[in-house]
């Protein structure tokens, strides 16, 4: 049933890509994973995906900067890709300023991986 569904996790720590793509995985869906907000918009330029999660501090370009670029995006179905935030509330963002950037949820760090799942699932029924 999810063995379709694609993510692309942006995240720039390999220890959370890693334990990220096996509890995804897990669920059969498909992950392909970058380090930066100019990353992700290279390989949304090359390929669909269903869903992206989307770390805060990231180098190169931030994860608001990158969900605005992605929301001004031409293609329509790109620009409204659910994303939700992995944040350990850098800079002490509030779930408002998530949803001006255009998020569409987020999950705090240290990831309770039950919580990432339900949320991924949520995003992607």
């Amino acid at each position: 049933m999810t063995s379709s569904k694609k993510i692309l996790v942006a995240e720039d720590s390999s220890v959370i890509i890693n334990l990220t793509k096996n509890v995804l995985l897990f669920e059969k869906y498909h992950i392909t994973a970058v380090k930066n907000g100019k990353q992700v918009l290279d390989k949304l330029a090359q390929e669909d995906f269903d869903l992206i999660l989307m770390d805060i501090n990231m180098p190169l370009m931030d994860g608001i900067e990158c969900t605005k670029a992605v929301r001004s995006l031409e293609n329509q179905n790109k620009a409204t890709i659910p994303i939700v935030a992995i944040t350990g509330n850098y800079k002490n963002y509030t779930l408002d300023d998530f949803k001006k950037a255009g998020m569409n949820d987020y999950v705090q760090k240290p990831l309770d991986y039950d919580l990432l799942l339900a949320t991924v699932k949520k995003h992607l029924s």
